[in-house]
């Protein structure tokens, strides 16, 4: 499996799942799509995934709903120390191949870029197996730059390919601005805090104003 995007974020919460959503809704009419969430922590409390398969109006056919399921909303690396249990890559990678190969993968990522999965691995690495062009979710507010340029940073020093940014809060021009002039990097959409939050409403956005200029799968 080596096509479609790796939702990855700045930090944790900052709305990789919504930019999920909205992808499955923009991209659907377009190609055969699908949604991975490989890595989940605190499943007694978030499900991702069925997020996606409720905003993003998802199909079954549309949902991979199989992965590293951990209680604890912590990072992964210490979600499965606490179940005693370890992330193997070689067992995510395995997971990989069941995906079918017609479709256009979006898949999750937990946290951010440098979280680690198990004592020597971090998402990075996780990443790099996969090999996808990376989406980076990043907050409006101030604060986003330091941490988007890192996170860029990050993935560009590893040789990861970054298809572009997706802001998410109340529009900041100066913010976007400097993100994609430090960063080199596109800024393919700013989404707003949604008041309702519904498939009709993701989906109403992703159509008018996601990746509006065609940047995304370039």
């Amino acid at each position: 499996m080596r096509r479609g995007l790796f939702v990855t974020g700045t930090d944790t919460g900052v709305g990789k799942t919504i930019v999920c959503s909205a992808l499955m809704q923009r991209y659907r009419d377009e190609r055969p799509l699908g949604y991975w969430k490989p890595v989940q922590t605190g499943i007694e409390q978030d499900d991702d995934t069925a997020v996606v398969r409720d905003l993003g109006d998802c199909a079954e056919v549309e949902i991979f709903d199989e992965g590293v399921r951990l209680r604890n909303p912590v990072s992964p690396h210490l979600a499965a120390r606490l179940s005693g249990t370890t992330i193997a890559l070689a067992d995510l990678e395995s997971l990989a191949g069941r995906l079918a190969t017609d479709r256009t993968w979006i898949v999750e990522g937990a946290g951010g870029v440098l979280v680690p999965l198990n004592d020597r691995e971090l998402m990075t690495d996780w990443m790099a197996r996969l090999g996808l062009p990376a989406l980076v979710v990043a907050r409006t507010a101030v604060g986003t730059i330091n941490h988007t340029l890192l996170t860029l940073e990050a993935l560009k020093q590893r040789s990861l390919k970054v298809a572009g940014v997706v802001m998410v809060g109340e529009r900041n021009e100066e913010n976007r601005h400097a993100i994609e002039h430090y960063g080199r990097t596109r800024v393919i959409a700013e989404m707003p805090l949604f008041r309702e939050l519904t498939a009709a409403v993701v989906g109403d956005w992703a159509r008018d104003e996601l990746d509006r200029a065609g940047h995304l799968w370039r």
